[in-house]
């Protein structure tokens, strides 16, 4: 069976929500939804769930444990990451709950495709699933050529370990992609801790959490990946961030020069604006009215109501509101 699954909780209930509309409207109401939890705070998205037949929430918590065990296991390998965390600021296990959607690994799908929470699917996703009759891992970005949110490019051991074109060809975005049942084994995956301990941890990049682990997993298998972005014909490519401000709308899809987009990922726009956005804030961001069309799609009535000039969710903090987190009223 395949299916589509997720990653969420509470704090990004709005994108959450919008997420699923544009999965229902661009693809049906007949494609299964699996969510992993991010952590234990739930409860507007299992209230969301409950109204959603094709839509279920994860609670194998023995995968969901053997998953959050790997994940601190490959960050205690690395030699430096817990300590310059630390002197940033951050906690050890940075952005621990990130790496729960691994469970899709074990999950009910034989077949799956993983959408980030701030993303929108715009288009159908049999294609994605026809190439992994052939493939391990499809997915369709451009994170390639920024290896350097990946892994540590100071690292000797990097060129040690992977080709240059490998990694020019298998490093990709872990916001989108679709893969398969158990294709990581228990032995593999003991297999690949074995290595991390052994030094190989170093070449993970530390101010990301599970993209790393996830392209080395994939890397150090020799998993199979096949990345449309390094497969179709240059008039047919898109592009799939919001960075992008060229995308043209057309019946509440997006279209790059003409091809319709694969999914538009909201990446760099933190979850509290989408909330102050919901909450009414006039806060404005690329293909904000696009968000806001698959967000009420069900209750266009709650559609808030914005008033005043909008700011842009990038403006710099106003004198006043510096003034006031200097004297800590405001956060």
């Amino acid at each position: 069976m395949d299916g589509i699954c997720t990653l969420a909780n509470d704090a990004v209930y709005d994108q959450f929500v919008a997420l699923l509309n544009s999965i229902e409207a661009v693809q049906g109401r007949d494609i299964p939804v699996c969510v992993y939890p991010y952590n234990d705070r739930v409860d507007k998205i299992a209230a969301e769930i409950e109204r959603r037949s094709n839509v279920q929430l994860y609670d194998n918590l023995e995968s969901m444990q053997r998953w959050d065990e790997f994940f601190k296991a490959v960050w205690d390998a690395h030699p430096t990451a817990h300590q310059r965390r630390l002197e940033k600021g951050f906690v050890p296990y940075y952005r621990f709950g990130h790496q729960r959607y691994f469970c899709a690994f074990d999950g009910p799908f034989d077949r799956f495709l993983y959408l980030d929470a701030d993303t929108l699917l715009m288009n159908r996703v049999e294609p994605i699933f026809e190439k992994l009759d052939r493939h391990d891992i499809v997915v369709y970005d451009y994170q390639y050529k920024d290896p350097g949110h990946v892994y540590d490019l100071s690292s000797p051991k990097l060129t040690e370990l992977f080709s240059v074109e490998q990694i020019r060809s298998s490093i990709f975005c872990s916001g989108l992609f679709a893969s398969k049942k158990r294709l990581y084994s228990l032995e593999q995956m003991d297999w690949l801790l074995s290595r991390l301990r052994d030094g190989e941890a170093e070449v993970l990049y530390i101010w990301a959490s599970d993209q790393p682990i996830l392209n080395y997993m994939a890397m150090r298998s020799n998993s199979k990946v096949y990345n449309f972005a390094l497969n179709l014909p240059e008039d047919k490519l898109t592009g799939c961030c919001v960075t992008s401000s060229h995308f043209e709308e057309r019946d509440s899809l997006l279209f790059d020069r003409g091809n319709q987009l694969t999914y538009i990922h909201y990446i760099g726009i933190s979850s509290k604006i989408f909330n102050r956005l919901c909450q009414g804030e006039n806060i404005d961001f690329p293909y904000r009215d696009l968000f806001l069309y698959y967000r009420y799609l069900h209750e266009p009535e709650n559609r808030p109501r914005l008033k005043g000039k909008a700011k842009a969710y990038n403006a710099p903090p106003s004198l006043t509101d510096r003034v006031l987190k200097k004297l800590k009223l405001v956060r």
